[in-house]
């Protein structure tokens, strides 16, 4: 395998690792809506204020999320919508794959 076929594949297992938590999957959602700052996402998604704010430096610092300062307020974005793209493929892949693992064991049963 070559050295830019390796790294490559090290910089998707670092983007998967970004949405392998959950809650960051439901503020890349909640982002995707409108932006929004960290008050609102921790009021919608019922989280602490701190752990809004950990999830989102775990965002940004994967560049799936950018934020502009207005005034006072910090309004955190998604940058590229593909994210979201992303997200319902692996959504559609689960929901197959759950209605294949039914199929079988009303098959089987």
């Amino acid at each position: 395998m070559s050295t830019l076929a390796h790294e490559t594949a090290e910089m998707q297992a670092g983007l998967c690792s970004a949405f392998a938590d959950p809650t960051r999957i439901l503020i890349l959602y909640v982002l995707d809506e409108k932006p929004r700052n960290v008050s609102e996402l921790a009021a919608q998604l019922n989280l602490s204020h701190s752990t809004t704010s950990r999830h989102l430096k775990v965002l940004k610092d994967f560049g799936m999320v950018t934020s502009d300062r207005q005034g006072t307020n910090v309004l955190y974005h998604l940058s590229d919508p593909r994210l979201i793209q992303a997200l319902d493929i692996l959504r559609s892949v689960m929901r197959d794959w759950i209605a294949n693992r039914a199929s079988l064991l009303e098959s089987s049963g």
